[in-house]
């Protein structure tokens, strides 16, 4: 069996990325891994955003979004499991890909989708992305929307 050390898990904040989680989970603590949180903040989804202080505004509150879903990882974790948190700012599945590079995660653990609607339409899916470049494995977790609540609707310019 192929240890791991680190698993990256990819967190958008919605209810299905937990269904992903507990995958995660599980082979953190048959392989003493640490989990490693990451949000994405999309920057391409609000750039072209004139004022100063909005986009200030803005980013603010995403971070904080951010910040809330990995949190959010850690509450759920076992206590036997280690859990990191990252918030970046980039195009979700560069960076995504990036940060499996740099931080020398041995797995990708992500649903197969987060948000979804126009969302997914137009940015099309950063789970197939991450799949096509990801220089280490990546566990594909199909999530049911109907198996868990309808998340809020969440703001159209964060993703995963």
């Amino acid at each position: 069996m192929t240890p791991y050390d680190t698993i990256l898990v990819p967190t958008d904040g919605s209810r299905e990325v937990e269904q992903a989680l507990e995958h995660a989970f599980d082979l953190a603590a048959t392989h003493n891994a640490t989990i490693r949180a990451l949000y994405v903040i999309n920057a391409a989804s609000y750039g072209g955003l004139q004022m100063e202080a909005a986009l200030e505004g803005i980013a603010d509150a995403l971070h904080g979004e951010g910040k809330a879903a990995v949190d959010r990882v850690k509450e759920l974790a076992p206590a036997d499991v280690t859990v990191e948190t990252e918030v970046r700012k980039g195009a979700p599945s560069q960076v995504i890909v990036d940060e499996a590079d740099t931080v020398a995660c041995d797995l990708v653990v992500m649903g197969t989708h987060g948000r979804g609607g126009i969302d997914r339409l137009l940015l099309g899916s950063v789970t197939e992305r991450v799949v096509r470049r990801s220089p280490v494995p990546v566990l594909t977790v199909q999530v049911e929307r109907d198996s868990v609540e309808e998340s809020p609707e969440r703001s159209p310019i964060a993703l995963e």
